[in-house]
This record gives structure tokens, sequence and C-alpha cells, in this order.
């Protein structure tokens, strides 16, 4: 019982805190995120370590937001930013 209430303050937490900060609600697991970067386990480990990508971590899950995953993906975009197709 007090895992629970536990895991439940911590969601909750969670859930205040991108209220808060008026983010999306997209949330996404590590094997969604490894797909969209084309990235393996271990360079997702190596970004979650070196904070390049946040993340939030309920129990033994680790989400990320969609919109920040998105953000570092167009941030590490290379060539000029308004091309000609």
């Amino acid at each position: 019982m007090e895992f629970k209430l536990e895991l439940f303050k911590e969601i909750h937490q969670i859930f205040e805190t991108v209220k808060t900060k008026k983010r999306s609600n997209n949330w996404v697991k590590s094997s969604q995120v490894k797909r969209i970067l084309r990235i393996s386990h271990g360079t997702l480990q190596n970004l979650r370590n070196n904070k390049i990508i946040p993340y939030y971590q309920v129990g033994g899950l680790i989400f990320y937001d969609l919109e920040e995953v998105n953000k570092i993906l167009s941030d590490c975009r290379i060539g000029p930013e308004n091309e000609d197709l």
C-alpha cells in the first residue's frame, strides 16, 4: 500500500510539473524515442546520462515528452534552415 501511495505521488508530481510548464501530454517510452531518433539503447542511455534528453522516471518506467524529443531532433538538423526543395 505504501508503494502504491508513493507511486501515485510521483505520477501526480509529474502531471503537475507538466501542467505548470504548459507542455504537451504526449508521453513516449524509450522504445519509441529510439525509433524516432534512430538510435540504439546505449546511445539513448548516454543522452540521458549527459542530460541531453530530459526524461521522467516513475518506478522502473522512463517517459519522455514527445515535444522535447522533436525539439532535440530539429536542433540537430544540419543544413540551411530555409532550403528550397
